[in-house]
């Protein structure tokens, strides 16, 4: 990473840089606060788990990682001040926090979503991987933080120079989201007097808003200018994808790989499914990382669906019969 600042020339030294991490929700943030800078003429770049942007150019990121090596990053930010961006947008993980991949990076907002299982075939133990997400707070200027995650605390532990903190059920929370309405394709609530509608369904996904809001806020947009933006989203490929068909069948997709985020994914589908209407799950789980979370996959998974299809995803080195069969252990019914 020194190398790689030493070459690129730190080109983070001319932006400003948005760092969003958490276990659930960076991408749909990324794209949300990219949105919500956009709406107020900012020029911006983003680089998230599916895809790049730099200005009006946008493309899909192949790679399928979410933080890319010291020298792709590097070379990224470059490009972002050659194309005259004055915000990046970093989608910014655990592995490459621990790995100091980002070392060098000045970054004016750090932003967390959640903290729940997941990577603990790399970090081991969610103390380390909590500690490794704490990094990116220690000297972001501004932070951002989820009051409704497990001990928020220790993210508002450092000397910022802001702090701004969000929930849907913590009245303490500088932003405060109530009258939540949940539907099959779109969400609303309100936000200090101000109405906001999501075209984007789940509670989760006014988790992410908030956040979103929040940067903007700490940037001087106001609610009126983030409403206006976030309701111009019409959806984030692979995050609750609504695919029209004229069969009758709501057939959504969905990246949720880990066990919080299924819980929270069939928790909405069963709050907004008809009467007398089946769910049928199509999963799997990732070859390579936390076996311990795949039957915990299967168990939840089975108490929500009426059918449960097990199928490979991503198997890397692993045999995916094996994969199948642990996520299997844990179907209860």
């Amino acid at each position: 990473a020194i190398l790689a600042n030493f070459i690129y020339g730190s080109p983070s030294l001319g932006l400003k840089i948005i760092g969003i991490t958490g276990t659930n929700g960076k991408t749909t943030t990324c794209q949300m606060v990219t949105k919500i800078l956009e709406g107020a003429g900012h020029r911006v770049a983003m680089a998230s788990t599916i895809n790049f942007k730099l200005g009006q150019r946008e493309w899909v990121n192949a790679t399928k990682f979410t933080t890319l090596s010291p020298f792709a990053v590097q070379k990224f930010l470059k490009q972002a001040v050659e194309a005259n961006c004055e915000y990046v947008v970093l989608e910014t993980s655990s592995h490459s926090l621990d790995q100091c991949r980002v070392w060098g990076i000045r970054y004016l907002v750090a932003v967390i979503t959640n903290v729940t299982r997941e990577h603990l075939d790399y970090h081991k133990t969610m103390e380390k991987y909590r500690q490794a997400k704490l990094k990116l707070f220690k000297k972001a200027e501004i932070a951002v933080v989820n009051l409704d995650m497990e001990s928020p605390e220790e993210f508002l532990q450092y000397d910022n120079s802001k702090k701004i903190t969000y929930s849907l059920k913590d009245s303490n929370a500088d932003l405060l989201a109530e009258d939540i309405r949940l539907d099959i394709a779109s969400t609303h609530y309100k936000l200090k007097a101000t109405n906001y509608k999501l075209n984007l369904p789940g509670a989760f996904n006014v988790e992410n808003a908030l956040a979103a809001i929040a940067v903007g806020l700490s940037q001087g947009i106001s609610l009126e200018q983030s409403a206006r933006a976030l309701e111009k989203i019409t959806g984030v490929p692979g995050r609750l994808e609504h695919i029209p068909n004229d069969k009758g069948i709501e057939t959504m997709i969905d990246y949720a790989v880990t066990p919080d985020s299924l819980e929270k994914l069939y928790a909405y589908l069963a709050s907004v499914k008809k009467e007398g209407s089946r769910i049928i799950a199509v999963f799997g789980s990732c070859g390579e990382r936390d076996r311990g979370k795949r039957p915990i996959m299967g168990e939840i998974v089975s108490r929500h669906a009426d059918f449960v299809i097990i199928t490979n995803e991503d198997p890397y080195g692993e045999d995916p019969m094996q994969i199948i069969e642990e996520v299997a252990k844990g179907v209860k019914n």
